[in-house]
């Protein structure tokens, strides 16, 4: 008689992130934060700098780029199964972001994104967040040219918990996705200032950027314009997921887990 086996747990894949895939995600994620820090770039003979062109500009490509990877992951094997589950957790998501709508910075739907994409993987973890603030943007009448911007900042919030350390487990893990949780607020709240800060104060400012100058001193302005304008509520944002995903995440990740394995995703 043979000895038994163990088995190790093994984190689950609903979206399985094939080379082309990778690079797909890759190479969107690459567009997006040039769309996100273009501010710090432009030269000053751009027809970018000095106007209210490259939001727009963006906001109709990012669509676009993300529709190419969500098709690619698609093609990858999301299956009926993996759609399922990522129509109910976005559908959740999408309910929940409501009860907070970032009132003084609470949000209350980044915690399921990060518990979502650490059992379901990166590529799940991607999707989940685009079409989480899609759907929320549906249901609360929130679509604009700031949507694409929210939406891929999102869908890393997603992908980054899917790359975190898979031997973790216990106490350690809910420390590791609070801590998480807590820097994907602030980055949340960054990406979102430099998607609208060179027109949020106009170009005669303190806290306005200068078409050209060095990246040092954009970027010193960014700085204090975030310390001034939006750091209590960053601040807020990454309180709210530690505390969430502190409270709940024993509990979410078990129900996530149970439902990974009687859906065979390995």
């Amino acid at each position: 008689m043979s000895a038994p086996t163990l088995t190790v747990p093994v984190r689950a894949k609903a979206v399985a992130l094939r080379p082309r895939s990778f690079i797909a995600v890759a190479l969107v994620s690459i567009a997006g934060l040039l769309a996100f820090c273009w501010p710090l770039l432009v030269s000053p003979d751009s027809r970018l700098a000095g106007t209210a062109d490259a939001p727009l500009l963006f906001a109709a490509i990012l669509p676009l780029l993300l529709a190419v990877v969500l098709a690619e992951l698609s093609e990858g094997g999301l299956d009926v199964k993996a759609i399922a589950m990522l129509g109910v957790l976005a559908a959740i998501g999408a309910a929940l972001r409501p009860l907070g709508a970032g009132s003084a910075g609470l949000e209350t739907v980044f915690f399921l994104l990060v518990l979502g994409g650490r059992v379901f993987g990166a590529g799940f973890g991607f999707v989940l967040g685009a079409t989480t603030l899609f759907g929320s943007a549906l249901f609360t009448g929130g679509v604009g040219p700031w949507l694409p911007y929210q939406m891929l900042a999102s869908a890393w919030v997603g992908l980054g918990a899917g790359l975190l350390p898979r031997a973790v487990r216990g106490r350690a893990e809910i420390a590791m996705l609070a801590a998480y949780g807590a820097f994907a607020g602030l980055a949340y709240g960054v990406l979102m200032n430099l998607s609208f800060w060179p027109f949020a104060t106009g170009l005669e400012s303190g806290l306005s950027m200068v078409p050209g100058a060095g990246v040092g001193q954009n970027l010193h302005r960014f700085v204090v314009f975030s310390l001034a304008t939006s750091l209590g509520w960053d601040l807020v944002r990454a309180l709210t997921n530690a505390v969430l995903i502190a409270l709940t995440g024993r509990a979410v990740l078990g129900a996530l887990r149970r439902a990974a394995r009687r859906a065979s995703f390995t």
